[in-house]
């Protein structure tokens, strides 16, 4: 499912969706309004979105609200987590070695001073 999101939120409009819906749920019109996007568009957008699970929608009255399904983004997340961690470790490692450089150096630049 992590590779349905990524390839979702690779198209700009879509991105720019998913980033409007974060403050609550909106409709068609609302976000055609906010992103300058013709109505076609936003509902091809939201209905790439609503297949991979990251917008629910509500009917209200006469109109749909599409709102942000947390579960999918949480999936993100936790798949990027491991990616997180890994470079961290990485970088540990590698501020040890320059330490330990810096180290040497110093030790070196101080036994040829003598």
């Amino acid at each position: 499912m992590v590779i349905e999101t990524l390839s979702a939120l690779a198209e700009p409009n879509r991105f720019r969706i998913v980033e409007l819906l974060r403050s609550g749920p909106h409709s068609v019109n609302e976000i055609r309004e906010r992103l300058r996007l013709n109505q076609p568009q936003v509902s091809q957008h939201l209905r790439v979105l609503k297949e991979v699970g990251l917008v629910d929608v509500q009917a209200r009255a006469q109109q749909r609200l599409y709102e942000l399904r947390a579960a999918p983004l949480r999936g993100l997340h936790d798949w990027l987590e491991g990616y997180r961690r890994l470079w961290d470790a990485r970088f540990d490692e590698l501020n040890e070695l320059v330490e330990e450089l810096k180290d040497k150096e110093e030790n070196h630049g101080t036994r040829k001073g003598k």
